[in-house]
């Protein structure tokens, strides 16, 4: 069972019931670099204990794009900073935390959602920056994290690995982040329903696994788009297969050691703490 629960702008478990949170790039301001991954670490120890409570075991985190100055909020206020090292290692602490909690990390966006000043739920971004560029700052952390089990891609349209298609949609940009990324981990379209993709969702579902993605995803509820996806969405089988069930079955090999939350908490605060009078 899979949820998108980042804390902060992409929460579907709200406080007072659950845990509130800052967006990600505002708190981690306020803590030095050499504390933040273990910050992000314990936040979502927390956010897993939330989750694996409830039966769920898939969270849709880390989200390591890296933010620039025209980043669209709708992504920039979600992410861990500006500097690709520093957001890979805020990246894998958050899988860590996950972990151990019991829960799947989702990587996304893949290979990155930070360079836009659009906002993908509305209209096809579109990034014109050269290659080599790309690879420095915005792949940085996909490579470095390219072990995780599952990934979501970017609804971007990157002119410099397919000049016509978003990556989701894109054979050339799917290939990319395979062979050069080196990511095999199952991977799932982003929500398809979103306005950056047109066509029929049929459509849709059928571009995105001709594409090379392993899992479609849609997330607005409509009875009407879920059935034509379910439709055509292909049965699991191959590769597809092949990393699913690896997913799975590091799931069912994780051991949690459930801890109460107001003592990861407790641990989160003496953190903040202990950093900010250092």
């Amino acid at each position: 069972m899979l949820i998108d629960q980042e804390g902060g702008r992409v929460a579907r478990l709200l406080a007072p019931r659950w845990t509130g949170w800052q967006n990600a790039l505002d708190w981690l301001a306020g803590l030095p670099e050499t504390a933040r991954p273990e910050a992000m670490r314990l936040r979502y120890r927390v956010i897993g204990q939330e989750l694996r409570d409830l039966g769920i075991d898939v969270n849709c985190a880390p989200m390591v794009d890296v933010a620039q100055p025209q980043t669209h909020p709708a992504i920039r206020e979600r992410c861990y900073g500006s500097d690709p090292q520093a957001v890979a290692a805020a990246g894998a602490a958050v899988a860590e935390g996950l972990l151990a909690a019991g829960v799947l990390p989702v990587l996304k966006h893949i290979p990155g959602h930070g360079r836009p000043s659009a906002d993908s739920h509305e209209e096809l971004p579109q990034v014109d920056t050269p290659l080599d560029e790309l690879e420095a700052v915005d792949f940085a952390p996909f490579r470095a994290l390219n072990h995780l089990p599952l990934g979501m891609t970017a609804h971007v349209r990157m002119t410099a690995l397919d000049p016509d298609r978003p990556v989701t949609l894109s054979p050339a940009a799917m290939r990319y982040v395979r062979e050069t990324i080196g990511f095999d981990g199952a991977v799932m379209s982003d929500d398809l329903s979103m306005g950056a993709l047109g066509g029929p969702m049929g459509a849709r579902v059928e571009a995105a696994h001709a594409a090379g993605c392993d899992l479609s995803l849609h997330c607005n509820g409509k009875p009407a788009e879920m059935e034509a996806i379910a439709e055509a969405a292909p049965e699991l089988a191959g590769d597809a297969l092949r990393r699913t069930d690896a997913a799975l079955a590091l799931r069912d090999g994780l051991t949690p050691e459930a801890v109460p939350i107001p003592e990861l908490l407790a641990q989160l605060r003496r953190l903040e703490q202990e950093v900010r009078h250092a």
